[in-house]
This record gives structure tokens, sequence and C-alpha cells, in this order.
């Protein structure tokens, strides 16, 4: 499993906007075999950085899911909005492995 993680530099002013933005892609992602961990929006600390990550099977799931968006209405709709809102600054995105189970847990997870 590979997980993508975005660290967002957000508008604090458009809050709003970004958990809007965040919604769609949830949707999106689930729908185009991925596994949305979900967004979050500023709450304590800092006003204008968010997250979110979502995760895929293999690092080609992922790569055939990017592939798709150039032709996806609903894609380019999400990133339009998030354009004509104004919501984000900047992204930055990172691949890693989740560990879910500790020592002593019997059930392996790839």
């Amino acid at each position: 499993m590979v997980t993508c993680f975005l660290k967002y530099t957000i508008d604090p002013l458009k809050v709003k906007e970004f958990e809007h933005y965040g919604k769609l892609w949830i949707d999106l992602v689930n729908e185009m075999g991925g596994i949305h961990h979900g967004y979050l929006k500023p709450y304590e600390g800092p006003s204008n950085i968010g997250y979110a990550s979502f995760s895929f099977p293999t690092l080609a799931a992922y790569e055939a899911y990017r592939n798709k968006i150039p032709d996806c209405k609903k894609c380019q709709e999400a990133l339009q909005y998030a354009i004509d809102s104004g919501c984000i600054i900047s992204y930055e995105r990172s691949f890693m492995q989740p560990v879910f189970k500790g020592i002593n847990d019997k059930a392996k997870i790839e």
C-alpha cells in the first residue's frame, strides 16, 4: 500500500472553501479505487495549514488514478474550484507506506 500525504497552505479566510474542495476529492478518490483518509482543516494553531491523505494498493494504481484525472470531468471541476475560490495557496505531496500493526499483532497488513 502507498499513501499520498498532502500538506496545504491555504487562505485562512477560505477554510470553508477548502473544506468543500476536500469533500469533492474524498468522493473522487474513493470512486477511482483509492481509500481516502480525509482532510484536516485548521482548528487550533496555524490558521493556514491543512492536510489530507489517501491510499492506493500500489504505486502503479496511484499512477493509473493520476493518469485518469486530465480526462475526468469531475476532477477537472474540482481543480477549477480550487483555482476559482483561491482557497489553496500551495501544497506539498509526499508518498509513504503506512504501519498499522504493533509488534504483538499477529495479522499482517501490506
